[in-house]
């Protein structure tokens, strides 16, 4: 049948819902700039005039000793005309102490000025070009560095004899230079780099919103409607445009319905709650309950149905007529169809909302979409409601199907509080244990080899039913490897990874039983590599080996983390390295361990508090001060003595590929060998 062809195509799509990235999307720099000369005589300054928006500053010229900030600058480029004085002059900075960085910081917030001083040799006027660079950081990051070009004209040393001249760059007589219409490469880099991620997110989220919305139209409570739903508008309205109309206006109420959910989502639980829950164990395990009650629902065990009052009150309000009247019929077929759509839409609010922000308005967004589109479609074409099949049985078993990868989903929430909490409980063998008979018994449904409670008899296989079968019987046989040590790339994303696991070298690599034992301080880690958890003891082993330091900011639940350390780190080229060439430490963020109370307590981050509890808070905490950012995974390289290697950073979003990631692991190589 035409559906299993559709969940053929989708299967696996569904199953990445939880695979977004995990990095926490920031407000954009908004920093205004003019330049212009106070000069008199043949003495003049420029002057760089800087506002920044609140909670947003910029480091200091002169940064104190030890920071590793990006301390800004006002270049001017050198001209016979005239002479430069000194250096940089700025206003008293804002010094603070990291204590949990032990690092000192110093920066400029609000509306300042910084002046280079020069002396007027010509008698002509002149202009002046330089460059004004600076990094603009809150709380949680730095933008990357800008660096903006200015120009300038200043008058001749005579000219300037009588009078205080105060030459603001402007359009016409003076280049203007203002950061609001500014399109620098910099400037892009700036306002799309930090967009980008965000804008794949949200599109994989609509994506597989409207592709769930398109599954649940093949609902026993959904299919039916579509077409009573249309020809009750086509019969009901005197002309064919009104019932286009009217069933057009059907289709966006719909659309509205879901939104507002998604809506009163995002507003309830707020932002940095939302974000808090990808982590959160019990979060995870309240998700792993409501999956399963979802997943019994689909299977057939029971319906879950709102209260009859809502359904009855929303019919009632569906008799007004006009378009309260049309809204009130959307309503009663979304509470009706809840049954159905229920589990779906539970669904995906809860990955939505592990992702925060407009996320769970825009998931709601691309599944009420496909719900609507076949109302106004068939409305429009009503020859087509002779095209669809009729109801029957196959129904039942989109539900069936759903229900199963419901099931599959839950064990990962499950997974996931299992690794926050360490308890071991659900290891990388047992999950795959679970997921293998899941698909089997799935395999075995699709062949008719078993039946649900509210099953039409099976007489033959269709070809879409028999391509689906075929399709979750090769998943399953490519799973079985993996309780051995396979690494399983296709889902890496999905199992703990091989280190959570009752044989982290896998059966016949050693297993829990091998001698080998690595450096004081270490465990096993990704792709069977010694990692410290400690930054300080892994910059004194680093020390002591006269190794590069290679920071690994990750997560235990981080998806993106398992995609790199199991897709990347591997290869060719990377693994030697990384055993070889350079300390690995990683860092969790998410790590829920205890500090010791001495080193528990608030600090104050860009003039806002952040309370620090657990190991992750810590090296949370260690992030963002250091490197302005919340992103996993994010890499760094050190040297022995904690300076950052010139070669930046690297994370999942530009360094996925091999290639790129081994490149930028080279060069870090390579610099630290040359500075030896």
């Amino acid at each position: 049948m035409t559906i299993f062809r559709t969940l053929f195509s989708v299967l696996f799509v569904l199953l990445t819902a939880n695979a977004f990235s995990q990095t926490i999307e920031l407000p954009e720099d908004k920093v205004k700039w003019s330049f212009s000369v106070e000069q008199e005589g043949d003495e003049a300054f420029i002057v760089a005039k800087i506002k920044i928006v609140k909670d947003w500053h910029i480091n200091a010229v002169k940064l104190p000793k030890g920071s590793f900030g990006f301390p800004t600058s006002l270049d001017v480029k050198k001209g016979p005309q005239y002479t430069l004085v000194g250096g940089v002059i700025e206003p008293e900075p804002i010094q603070v102490h990291d204590e949990l960085a032990d690092e000192d910081l110093a920066y400029h917030e609000g509306s300042f000025q910084l002046k280079r001083k020069i002396k007027v040799l010509s008698e002509n006027d002149f202009e002046i070009s330089g460059t004004f660079a600076f990094q603009t950081c809150d709380e949680f990051k730095c933008l990357p560095d800008m660096s903006v070009p200015f120009k300038v004209k200043v008058k001749g040393a005579i000219a300037s004899n009588d009078a205080t001249a105060d030459t603001t760059a402007s359009a016409g007589s003076e280049t203007a230079v203002d950061s609001d219409d500014t399109d620098s490469k910099t400037d892009k880099i700036a306002d799309g780099k930090e967009k980008k991620s965000e804008r794949r997110s949200l599109w994989t989220t609509f994506i597989i919103s409207f592709l769930s919305g398109l599954l649940a139209l093949f609902t026993p409570c959904v299919f039916p409607m579509v077409p009573m739903t249309v020809s009750f508008f086509t019969k009901q309205s005197k002309t064919k445009a009104k019932g286009i109309r009217n069933s057009l206006i059907f289709g966006i109420s719909i659309i509205l319905i879901y939104i507002v959910l998604g809506t009163a989502v995002t507003a309830i639980f707020g932002e940095e709650a939302l974000n808090n829950m990808s982590t959160d164990p019990i979060f995870n395990l309240v998700f792993f309950i409501i999956l399963i009650i979802f997943a019994i629902s689909f299977l057939g065990a029971f319906e879950i149905r709102l209260p009859s009052k809502w359904v009855n009150k929303a019919d009632q309000n569906a008799d007004r007529g006009g378009l309260i009247g049309i809204f009130f019929m959307a309503l009663a077929l979304a509470l009706v169809s809840f049954s159905c759509t229920g589990p779906i839409v539970g669904t995906l609010i809860v990955e939505a909302a592990r992702q925060g922000g407009i996320t769970p308005i825009i998931g709601m967004f691309g599944f009420s979409l496909a719900l609507a589109i076949p109302f106004g479609l068939f409305a429009a074409f009503p020859a087509w409601l002779n095209t669809l099949p009729k109801s029957g049985g196959w129904l039942n078993s989109v539900k069936v199907v759903l229900g199963f990868l419901e099931l599959a989903l839950a064990f990962k929430f499950l997974s996931n509080a299992d690794m926050t909490l360490d308890s071991h409980m659900l290891e990388r063998e047992l999950f795959l244990a679970v997921w293998i008979a899941i698909f089997g018994v799935l395999t075995l449904y699709l062949f008719g080899k078993i039946k649900m409670p509210h099953d039409s008899p099976v007489e033959n296989l269709s070809v879409g039913r028999v391509l689906l079968g075929t399709t979750t019987l090769l998943f399953v046989i490519y799973m079985i490897p993996g309780m051995w040590g396979a690494p399983l790339q296709i889902i890496s994303a999905f199992p703990p990874p091989l280190e959570y696991s009752e044989s982290p070298l896998g059966v016949g690599g050693g297993g829990a039983a091998s001698s080998e034992v690595g450096p004081e301080g270490t465990v096993r880690g990704p792709q069977n590599l010694w990692v410290f958890h400690d930054y300080d003891k892994a910059l004194a082993y680093a020390k002591e080996v006269n190794k590069p330091l290679f920071v690994d900011f990750t997560g235990i639940n981080c998806v993106n983390c398992r995609k790199m350390e199991q897709k990347v780190w591997g290869e060719d080229g990377i693994i030697e390295s990384l055993k070889n060439d350079v300390v690995i430490v990683s860092l969790h963020v998410d790590e829920r361990k205890a500090l010791p109370k001495k080193e528990q307590g608030q600090f104050k981050v860009a003039g806002r508090k952040m309370t620090v509890r657990t190991t992750g808070d810590k090296w949370k905490l260690l992030q963002i001060k250091r490197y302005k950012i919340l992103a996993q995974p994010y890499y760094v390289m050190q040297d022995p003595n904690g300076k950052d290697l010139s070669n930046g950073s690297a994370d999942f979003e530009h360094t996925s590929d091999p290639v790129d990631f081994k490149n930028w692991l080279d060069a870090g190589i390579s610099q630290f060998s040359k500075n030896k």
